[in-house]
């Protein structure tokens, strides 16, 4: 069956076989960006975890600046180290300065993600061009040989398959990393807002603001 599918792409016409060619990279690169988004994502909840114990055991900022150091994936850690680092003490600066490397973390979560969210919406589409220029080639087999048999037809048929199969399978893996994805930075956004408020009261309170 391996075989026949490879003899089938290999016997393919140019244009399917670029269009294939093309999913074939949005596929990779989609798969690429899944595993490394999860890997992201796994650490990032371990290392904010790790941070949120020590926030949470009473240590003085300097402490807690010294055992965020090495958290560099966790956005919890990075807003607090970045803040500490520019030495505001009045609460609006600090407040500031929150949101502004928030957003910043924000933007760090959903990194790629948009290249998933491209990959699921066109590639279907993508594979139903091939899927047009093979059913073109089918009937252009039909007319050049004068008949409907299905040795005349199928090599068309076969291509068209192919390139709606390819198109979904590039499609189907992007959408669900693409909402997973989104779904986790969301709950990681809101664990930033809170964290904000609760950082910001530590900061104001260490630095001597009233």
């Amino acid at each position: 069956m391996e075989n026949a599918i490879l003899e089938l792409i290999l016997q393919a016409g140019l244009v399917v076989k670029g269009v294939l060619i093309i999913l074939l990279f949005f596929s990779v690169v989609s798969w690429a960006i899944i595993f490394y988004k999860w890997r992201y994502f796994s650490r990032a909840k371990k290392e904010t975890e790790a941070f949120m114990r020590v926030f949470h055991s009473g240590k003085d900022l300097k402490a807690l600046l010294h055992a965020s150091r090495p958290l560099i994936i966790s956005p919890l850690s990075r807003i607090f180290t970045a803040v500490y680092s520019e030495g505001k003490v009045q609460r609006d600066e600090v407040k500031r300065a929150l949101r502004r490397y928030e957003a910043l973390e924000v933007a760090r979560l959903e990194r790629y993600l948009n290249f998933l969210a491209t990959t699921g919406s066109t590639t279907p589409f993508i594979g139903l061009f091939g899927t047009v220029w093979g059913i073109m080639s089918a009937f252009k087999g039909i007319g050049a040989a004068g008949s409907a048999s299905l040795a005349v037809v199928a090599p068309g048929i076969a291509e068209a398959l192919i390139a709606t199969a390819m198109g979904l399978a590039a499609a189907i893996p992007a959408v669900i990393g693409y909402n997973y994805f989104l779904s986790m930075a969301g709950r990681i956004t809101v664990e930033m807002e809170d964290f904000s408020e609760e950082l910001l009261d530590t900061f104001v309170k260490s630095r001597g603001d009233a």
